[in-house]
């Protein structure tokens, strides 16, 4: 999640468990701890590539961070001393504060690395987009009223149990979706394949499905309002075939680690090279995916690795305003709302008629 509502959360966490005895500076500190993951931002991996795949890495493991929560509580136990404060509960104020960060981060589509140093996947069950307003205001609100009054507890922890709320409602359009999906996947022969359902930007209304078949990748847009209205999937390439050369270079490799099948592969003419592109189909939209990467330049019939930098989406063929389309879609099916509009003609497949 964003900065604001990532230091709102471990604000928010820190006023609940210890704003009674701290009061304010139980929220100050709180929310000191909860942007204190993101500071691997700061990291360089040595290529474009390593940065994008190991950020929200070891400093987002669970373990790492809860024995970062006990040394600190134990050193605040040491020298803060408190008569009503022990270290059971600067335990948990500390780890709470620290670990409620990458959970929520799971919680989106990018992945979190939560079980670092394991090998495996990162995590990711996405449930919010990265920036939600109706998840964020709650806890400022909160937090507003822990800071004017003084009373470093009440407002943190009811900003904090209406946006816990929100996430559970969240979790259950997310769950009636994909319930509603299940037959169709079946009755087009599609069950079993890599498939990602996700919300829309700013909301948990409307949700974006694709669905990866092999050479290409289908895209639908289902609302909690549609009913049994069966969804309009387009069809686009994902430059399947080279896939191959991809996963044969390590920056390649690592990529389908991080983003698994949900890739796109493309040949670019860069600086007078054919060069081998990357992009992520999870992360944005249709038409505004924003991580593209370098991966490879043909010197003649082969492909030589190169260093990985990351490109400017230059196939978007739309604006700001796709927003204000995908708020008129979440309450009316028609007219449909066809991503086939934003993406380039170079990789469209297969349109419905409707579109």
């Amino acid at each position: 999640m964003d900065t604001l509502t990532q230091a709102a959360l471990g604000a928010a966490v820190g006023g609940a468990v210890l704003g009674r005895r701290l009061g304010r500076k139980a929220v100050v500190v709180g929310a000191l701890l909860g942007t204190l993951p993101d500071l691997d931002v700061f990291i360089d991996y040595g290529d474009a590539v390593a940065n994008y795949t190991q950020h929200r890495g070891f400093t987002h493991s669970l373990f790492v961070l809860t024995g970062l929560g006990t040394l600190l509580a134990l050193i605040a136990t040491r020298f803060a001393p408190a008569r009503d404060i022990g270290f059971r509960h600067w335990g948990a104020f500390f780890v709470l504060c620290l670990v409620t960060h990458p959970l929520l981060d799971a919680l989106t589509t990018y992945g979190t690395q939560l079980w670092w140093p394991m090998e495996g996947s990162p995590s990711a069950w996405p449930v919010v987009f990265i920036i939600d307003p109706v998840y964020t205001l709650p806890l400022l609100a909160g937090l507003g009223v822990g800071l004017v009054t003084g009373n470093g507890q009440r407002g943190p922890a009811w900003g904090l149990a209406l946006s816990s709320a929100y996430l559970l409602f969240a979790m259950g359009a997310k769950t009636l979706v994909e319930y509603r999906l299940e037959p169709v996947l079946a009755k087009q022969g599609l069950q079993g394949t890599p498939h990602l359902v996700q919300p829309t930007p700013f909301n948990t209304l409307l949700w974006r499905v694709t669905i990866i078949e092999e050479a290409q990748h289908h895209e639908a847009l289902m609302s909690v309002f549609d009913g049994n209205r069966v969804p309009v999937f387009e069809t686009f390439e994902r430059g399947a075939e080279l896939e191959p050369t991809a996963l044969a270079l390590d920056r390649g490799e690592r990529l389908d680690w991080f983003a698994g099948p949900f890739l796109r592969y493309e040949v670019r003419e860069l600086e007078g090279k054919a060069t081998l592109v990357a992009t992520d189909l999870r992360l944005g939209f249709p038409g505004f995916h924003p991580f593209s990467f370098t991966l490879a330049d043909r010197e003649g019939n082969e492909w030589r690795p190169a260093v990985p930098t990351e490109l400017l989406n230059s196939d978007a063929r739309a604006d700001l305003s796709a927003l204000g389309l995908l708020a008129s879609r979440i309450f009316s099916p028609e007219p449909p709302l066809c991503t086939s509009d934003f993406v380039a003609d170079r990789w469209v497949v297969d349109i419905p008629a409707s579109c």
